[in-house]
């Protein structure tokens, strides 16, 4: 029984494997292709011509790549820092209309993003909020926050406040509760949903153009209209680009978790 259950997690394991590489694979072969008509398997002939224009446009590209990596990271922390109250009241009190309140919050993500950027911009061209950074980042709180919410709140839900009570009861201040006792227990849930959250706003394309008005510059700004314009070539490469961003700060979220369990050596998760 044990050998088929290895078995059968194997060939799970291998299918996942193959679906997640199969798209990058692709990617690759565009980013490469100078001519890929159907129903050929492979592209005609290649050429670098997507690279060479990574390479002579290397300093503002990434000076791009870095901005919009300093926005998601912004709108991660605002997100997170909103989060945590939020969850804990939806997780942890019963009040009148709490259900409401949970449909709410879930709204941003079931109204189209279009409706959502139409109705606000002219709301923020009132307040001098278009065409800015801080436009931006508060536009990319609103399909970002449900996740956080979401996601804390289930933890919240677990673990409850009898901790914190009980910490409250034997003296400590509200902040050495929440740093030595909530925060711990939070931090699994913490670090997915800043991914997470992450990689919402990084790929935010609509809502970026619409209320940066073409002035707030991002990776996905850039990489849009290429996909838009049916150029493949550039679409793919400037996809790998975008993925490996995305991947590399997976990373850094995971070490950041392991690294805050490594405790004498041993590591707890």
């Amino acid at each position: 029984m044990n050998k088929i259950f290895k078995h059968t997690a194997n060939c799970f394991a291998l299918s996942f494997a193959f679906l997640g590489l199969l798209p990058i694979a692709v990617l690759l072969l565009w980013s490469i292709s100078g001519k890929w008509n159907w129903p050929n398997i492979l592209p005609q002939n290649y050429n670098l011509r997507a690279y060479r224009y990574i390479l002579e446009n290397g300093h503002q590209l990434l000076k791009v790549v870095f901005f919009s990596i300093g926005l998601s990271l912004s709108v991660t922390f605002i997100t997170i820092l909103f989060s945590i109250p939020a969850a804990k009241a939806l997780g942890t009190f019963n009040f009148r209309g709490k259900r409401l309140v949970e449909i709410l919050i879930l709204t941003p993500l079931i109204i189209p993003s279009i409706t959502i950027a139409t109705g606000i911009h002219i709301f923020f061209i009132r307040l001098g909020l278009a065409d800015t950074l801080l436009g931006v980042i508060i536009i990319h709180l609103f399909p970002c926050l449900p996740y956080g919410i979401r996601i804390l709140k289930n933890v919240y839900e677990v673990i409850g406040n009898s901790y914190e009570v009980q910490a409250r009861v034997l003296g400590a201040s509200r902040l050495k509760t929440f740093l030595n006792i909530t925060l711990p227990l939070l931090m699994p849930a913490i670090v997915s949903a800043s991914n997470l959250i992450f990689v919402v706003s990084f790929s935010q394309y609509l809502l970026t153009l619409i209320i940066g008005g073409g002035k707030v510059m991002t990776l996905a700004i850039i990489m849009f209209p290429f996909i838009q314009d049916g150029d493949q070539t550039m679409a793919g490469a400037l996809s790998i680009v975008f993925i490996s961003v995305s991947f590399v700060f997976l990373l850094i979220f995971e070490k950041m978790l392991k690294n805050y369990y490594k405790i004498e050596g041993h590591l707890y998760i």
